[in-house]
């Protein structure tokens, strides 16, 4: 078998990031940006879909260039040093975490709903034991479930879009008042102004959030040159396309008046031509939708883990030695279970004072990705591939810089966000900490009692084969 067919394929690939990007932050979380920005919010999912292009193709040139299982972790290593490099990968690692054990808890209201005789702490502990033994199948194996589970969700907003067709042309209305242009008419484009388009892109870009998992997969391809940037593309074409025919159909149906933050703006617009049972399929597609960016979130935990404990960021115990990271994925599962029975015990304030963070470390990663792109890419003086890397460079680079540091200075402007901004900020400036107080301890050890620095594989052939050559110049002199 060729390296080419080896390991995940482009359309596995393109399933397990759509797996993780479309959850509960578009099906539910979308209506905060629709009351937001009215139907001016069209732009900020356009605009939030370019953000997401730059940045992907800036992590698309790099991983093709160094497919590691670190990914931007690790590029952010080599463009700032190692302190950089642990900060970044333990801020997203904790907030993901935590962000995660927040859906268990989403997930077990939804299934209480099913079967209200069973506690949520049980629930709860059951998804993330399911989640976190799915995941030790392996990447392959793996695929296969998300793309299932990816492919319905998926076709639950083709579905949505067709239904919306159907009422538009005057099929199944009953009667229910105007709809398609008869609604479109008696809306402001641009209720909230410029001011309104700013304050949806906050939860624009949630929507949009963990396409990273295209990196962190990059070493489980056969052929990352390819792969990866088809898995890009279709991953783009897919996410853009489909959320704005979803939120055009949805706002030919439904005034953003009648959009209610408490229930899903596609329930609320079926519920009005009296497809009221469509509330009860929503939350089956809910349901897939959190447990798939669950199965892919820790996929991406158990990577980015295995990547800290192989640059020694890590506990020794902690490394993994298998193709499958089960020490990563394992100890990533336990702290999902440690954060969601945190939230049991936690005032509820502290508690969403800290998952809030979840979406704070994402955007911070994304910062850092183009960050640390600009800085190869300029020490680098060319495409990092050695072909076309990111189109517009280095404009484009300020240009997606410059925003999304903007969308993270606009979280406190969001309900419920100040908290995620104060709780990234103290993680970034705890783990910072953290290692610097590890470098001061390392400083002051004797020197015999320091570590050796690991060898890499090539610096030990050539010291092999330099040992080799000059015994065989002994050799060969004894002979003489």
């Amino acid at each position: 078998m060729g390296q080419g067919n080896k390991g995940l394929s482009v359309w596995g690939l393109t399933m397990l990031a759509l797996g993780t990007v479309v959850g509960g932050s578009f099906f539910l979380g979308s209506s905060v940006a629709i009351r937001a920005a009215g139907p001016s919010v069209l732009l900020s999912y356009v605009i939030g879909g370019i953000l997401v292009y730059f940045i992907l193709s800036a992590l698309s040139e790099m991983t093709v260039a160094n497919p590691v299982a670190g990914s931007f972790r690790t590029y952010t290593e080599q463009a700032f040093g190692r302190g950089a490099g642990f900060t970044v990968g333990w801020v997203y690692w904790t907030g993901l975490v935590l962000a995660m054990s927040s859906e268990a808890t989403a997930v077990s209201i939804l299934l209480r709903g099913w079967f209200p005789a069973l506690p949520l702490a049980l629930l709860g502990s059951g998804i993330i034991v399911g989640v976190t033994l799915l995941n030790l199948l392996g990447a392959k194996r793996l695929s296969k479930l998300e793309s299932g589970l990816a492919a319905f969700k998926l076709l639950a907003i083709v579905a949505f879009v067709l239904i919306a067709v159907a009422l538009i042309v005057g099929l199944g209305t009953r009667g229910a008042g105007p709809v398609g242009l008869g609604v479109a008419r008696g809306q402001s484009l641009m209720p909230g102004g410029i001011a309104g388009i700013a304050g949806s892109m906050l939860m624009v870009m949630f929507t949009y959030a963990g396409f990273e998992v295209l990196g962190l997969a990059a070493s489980e391809t056969g052929n990352p040159g390819i792969t990866i940037p088809r898995a890009i593309r279709y991953t783009i074409v897919l996410l853009v396309g489909l959320y704005l025919a979803a939120i055009t159909a949805l706002f030919l149906l439904l005034p953003p008046a009648r959009v209610s933050e408490q229930i899903s703006p596609f329930v609320s617009a079926l519920s009005l031509y009296g497809l009221g049972w469509t509330g009860t399929v929503m939350n089956i597609v809910l349901v897939s939708a959190i447990l798939s960016t669950m199965l892919a979130s820790v996929f991406g935990l158990g990577r980015m883990l295995r990547s800290l404990a192989e640059e020694g960021h890590t506990p020794e115990w902690m490394r993994d030695r298998t193709d499958i990271p089960f020490r990563g994925i394992l100890i990533s599962g336990a702290a999902m279970l440690a954060g969601l029975w945190m939230g049991m015990l936690l005032p509820q304030g502290v508690y969403l004072f800290l998952v809030s963070s979840g979406g704070f470390s994402l955007l911070f990663s994304y910062v850092i990705i183009m960050a640390s792109h600009y800085r190869l890419r300029k020490r680098h003086g060319s495409p990092l591939t050695g072909q076309h890397g990111l189109r517009g460079y280095p404009y484009t680079s300020w240009i997606a810089i410059v925003s999304l540091v903007a969308i993270l200075a606009s979280m406190p402007l969001i309900p419920g966000q100040g908290g995620g901004l104060a709780a990234g900020v103290m993680f970034v400036v705890l783990f910072s900490g953290i290692y610097a107080l590890g470098v001061m301890r390392k400083t002051r050890e004797p020197a015999g009692f320091r570590r050796q620095p690991f060898q890499v594989p090539a610096i030990m052939a050539q010291m092999e084969a330099a040992e080799e050559l000059e015994g065989k110049k002994e050799q060969d002199t004894m002979n003489e």
